[in-house]
């Protein structure tokens, strides 16, 4: 090898790139790139790169090669290039019959042509070669291998000068198959006669392409147009022997590699620019590099990757969920993980809640207890008031009953009034003591669907009798409509009974002309409502604020629990309470509950 200054590498270089059929005509375009891009890296001169296509290959005849001869000659007259590349055998046969004449001295890299097509005799000190070597029956070794079924090959194949001499090179290598395999040839057809064959192949058949340059109508095909249309429409593998075919339609195999033989190609370039001597830069022949293959392929056409040649590379493999969405899945199992926890956080916080709520719960039941307990104290003349009644017109039809059953003939008709009245007394004591049972008994906080309505009723019924007793004036207006509520209907009437009995005290404390308590249900959207009022004095200003809180009271004997008890039990049941002064003297208690829909 060669070292240089750093003078020497500022230097620019000119190189000629000849190319067989054009720049984009597979496989040749994708080695002429790939080639730039190796001198681009290993270059240290600044390289003025000049494309030239060879468009006489595409003909079977030279005439148009001397018109092209004299454009070269022309061109580079007055300042020959610094280096030649060929790409492609009829590149590398154009300059080996006009280095003479065109560029005599110029130093020259014959480059991806294959080595039966270099005319070595007639190599030049100043030519190097980076040949190719094909290997075809390796070729049709793999495709019977992965796929031991095949009863036929179509090779694919153009009909331009080159691909002629290539169709009587392979047919020798297909007679080395004759009894295991059948090779077709439709060389002699249009390339869209040839669609036509390969969209209705029977089964059991298999694609090899080679070249598709020119079709046998002198059609060019330039680019990837002729190996797409072919992939579209075949109905059978397709498999080639370069991987400048390769990357979306062929299956693959053991190909030349473009990058292994670019690489080398600039390789040499640069040692020839550098100034050694071409006739000792002459690589071996490259052969096939080891297979590699398309997944997307062999899953089209369900070939098993245990099939393939030892040491086989496949490429294009859809990677699967886990390494498609590696991150997604992570950051969602994240997601779900802290998820898992607050939800197990709340899910413990809302069993303490609740446990909270049933403590809180039975310490109001406890509470609401002790308040009732309160009230049957304050309500016990008017419950003896209530017994008395019944039970005095129990006794006193009782005794009549006896005087008549003492006669000789008894009305049986005046009989049978008293057991009735009788029996109604009974039932009507019977009652009274049974709200009395329910105010004592000690029950926990039981939900259910209570008419408002009826359980304001039973209240006033029970504390009728004291304000009675008080000369206080009970007046009861029911709306006209069934207002059902949720609760626990024991707590409910306590709600009422303790509004009542302070209306009355609040009446009680003063002197009032007017001595009345005023109960009133309606309904207020989605709420039942339930308006206690009085024509006390009403409740000072300044108390408003403080009047439901915990021990605030402004009677001389009172603890301050009643309206505390009692905004405590309307609350859990989703309600609320508000007291406030009437305009014309009076306070006023407003419970609002929420209907049942």
């Amino acid at each position: 090898m060669f070292n240089l200054s750093a003078a020497f590498a500022r230097e620019a270089k000119r190189v000629v790139i000849l190319h067989s059929f054009g720049r984009d005509f597979r496989p040749w375009g994708q080695y002429a790139k790939s080639i730039r891009e190796q001198l681009d890296r290993l270059s240290p001169w600044h390289l003025e790169i000049q494309d030239h296509s060879l468009v006489s290959a595409r003909f079977p005849n030279d005439n148009p090669e001397a018109a092209f001869v004299a454009y070269l000659d022309a061109l580079n007259a007055g300042h020959p290039p610094d280096l030649i590349v060929s790409i492609g055998a009829p590149a590398a046969n154009f300059v080996q019959r006009n280095r003479t004449n065109l560029f005599p001295g110029v130093p020259m890299v014959l480059t991806a042509v294959e080595r039966r097509r270099v005319d070595l005799a007639n190599l030049s000190p100043q030519d190097s070669v980076v040949a190719v070597a094909h290997d075809f029956p390796r070729s049709f070794s793999t495709i019977l291998e992965l796929l031991p079924a095949t009863k036929r090959i179509v090779v694919v194949n153009g009909a331009s000068p080159n691909e002629l001499v290539w169709r009587r090179e392979i047919q020798k290598d297909a007679d080395l198959f004759q009894g295991k395999v059948e090779f077709l040839w439709y060389d002699g057809m249009s390339f869209g006669a040839i669609l036509q064959v390969c969209a209705a192949l029977p089964p059991d058949s298999a694609i090899f392409w080679h070249l598709m340059n020119v079709d046998a109508t002198g059609v060019a095909y330039e680019g990837d147009r002729a190996l797409q249309a072919l992939h579209e429409v075949a109905n059978a593998p397709i498999f080639s022997y370069d991987d400048g075919f390769f990357g979306q339609e062929v299956v693959g195999g053991p190909m030349h590699s473009v990058d292994e033989i670019s690489r080398l190609t600039a390789t040499v370039a640069v040692r020839l620019l550098g100034g050694e001597e071409p006739a000792q830069v002459r690589p071996a022949a490259v052969g096939f590099a080891p297979a590699k293959f398309d997944w997307r392929q062999l899953q089209r056409w369900g070939i098993a990757e245990s099939r393939l040649p030892p040491g086989s590379e496949v490429l294009f493999r859809e990677p699967g969920v886990w390494e498609r969405y590696r991150s997604q899945i992570l950051m969602i199992a994240a997601v779900f993980l802290v998820q898992a926890g607050l939800i197990s956080g709340l899910l413990h916080e809302r069993r303490r809640r609740r446990v909270a709520e049933i403590e809180s719960r039975q310490r109001i039941a406890e509470l609401a207890r002790a308040n009732r307990y309160s009230a049957v104290g304050e309500l016990t003349s008017s419950i003896a008031h209530e017994l008395n009644q019944p039970l005095g017109s129990i006794l006193t039809n009782a005794e009549t009953a006896e005087l008549l059953l003492q006669a000789a003939s008894p009305d049986i008709t005046e009989l049978r009034q008293i057991v009735a009245d009788i029996r109604r007394d009974d039932q009507r004591a019977s009652e009274v003591i049974r709200r009395l049972r329910s105010m004592l008994k000690k029950t926990p906080f039981e939900v259910e669907e209570i008419g408002l309505n009826h359980l304001v009723r039973e209240a006033i019924d029970l504390v009728q009798a004291v304000a009675d007793g008080r000369r206080v004036s009970l007046m009861y207006q029911p709306v006209l409509m069934n207002l059902l509520v949720r609760g626990d209907p024991i707590q409910l009437q306590q709600v009422v009974i303790n509004l009542i009995i302070n209306a009355i005290d609040a009446i009680c404390e003063v002197e009032a002309a007017k001595r009345e308590v005023s109960v009133m249900t309606l309904r207020n959207g989605n709420e039942a409502e339930l308006r206690i009022s009085d024509t006390g004095p009403g409740i000072n200003v300044s108390d408003l604020a403080n009047i439901f809180d915990p021990f605030f009271t402004t009677k001389p004997q009172g603890m301050g629990m009643g309206l505390a008890i009692v905004k405590t039990i309307v609350e859990a049941h989703g309600g609320s309470i508000s007291a406030a002064n009437l305009p014309a003297g009076g306070a006023l208690f407003a419970v609002r509950l929420p209907i049942i829909s």
